[in-house]
């Protein structure tokens, strides 16, 4: 704990599964959202008193049914954190595993050197060489305002995608989409169309067109619920400090949640056909 009298800001990974009570990760007046959660778990533990001195901080912001998995956050502390005293104030869905010390005046936002989704659908016989294609076509320097929300605040579309690769497991898609900034509902916009190229529902000229930033298309992205907000990373300067009993805390929430969600996809794949016996 620092002897300063303007505390020491501490930066924190955590993890949220998002749903229908959550209206995203972004404060909202009268709404519950993750991050609401979150400081009203701070505050019952004397962590913080008011948010707007606290220097409260999220390094990315998602939509409403959009999960994470190693989202970050960080808030300048009089004492020095216990990850499991701050959980037990927290709803099982949400928890913190790690954290670190950073200068007062970090800014996770704009120190994040990478910013890691993922998105899971069912393998419905898609063509994957095209898919794959696809994929690596979205990799470098783009303008992705039609693979985006359009937004009048956001003055620049162009970005550099780093990292776009898909995978077969288990019988699903696993897309995984890496850069330092996204635009809004980029991912959920790109999966859109690599799908629809992979039920041959639009060629693949119909797909290059859409880095043609002078023409403008209009379509609804894909289901929130497939995305993930794999990890943020800083760097090597930023060595986060992984809390065991934290970590166990999540993993045996995802293990209740996989048995759960099992259970009712074979409740449903059974509902689809007459004979039971």
């Amino acid at each position: 704990m620092s002897n300063s009298k303007e505390g020491q800001r501490y930066m924190f990974k955590f993890y949220y599964i998002s749903g229908k009570k959550y209206y995203g990760s972004q404060r909202q007046q009268n709404l519950l959202t993750i991050e609401e959660g979150i400081l009203n778990a701070l505050k019952e533990k004397n962590y913080i008193d008011k948010h707007e001195i606290s220097g409260f901080e999220v390094a990315s912001r998602t939509d409403r049914f959009v999960s994470a998995r190693g989202a970050a956050f960080s808030f300048i502390s009089e004492k020095k954190p216990i990850l499991m005293e701050i959980n037990s104030a927290l709803p099982k869905n949400i928890g913190i595993w790690a954290c670190v010390k950073v200068p007062i005046d970090f800014h996770l936002r704009f120190n994040a050197i990478t910013r890691h989704y993922k998105y899971v659908l069912i393998n419905d016989a898609l063509d994957l060489d095209i898919i794959k294609k696809a994929c690596k076509e979205l990799e470098g320097n783009h303008d992705f305002i039609n693979f985006s929300k359009r937004d009048k605040e956001e003055k620049k579309t162009i970005r550099d995608m780093d990292f776009v690769s898909v995978n077969k497991v288990d019988g699903y898609l696993v897309f995984d989409f890496k850069s330092r900034a996204f635009l809004r509902q980029q991912v959920r916009r790109m999966v859109k169309k690599i799908i629809e190229l992979g039920k041959g529902e639009i060629e693949y000229n119909d797909f290059l067109k859409l880095f043609d930033a002078s023409s403008y298309y209009s379509y609804e992205p894909v289901d929130p619920l497939g995305l993930i907000l794999w990890d943020i990373e800083y760097d090597n300067s930023i060595k986060f400090r992984i809390d065991p009993k934290s970590v166990k805390r999540m993993e045996k929430y995802f293990q209740i949640q996989e048995k759960k969600t099992g259970l009712k996809h074979q409740l449903f794949k059974l509902l689809q056909h007459d004979n039971f016996c």
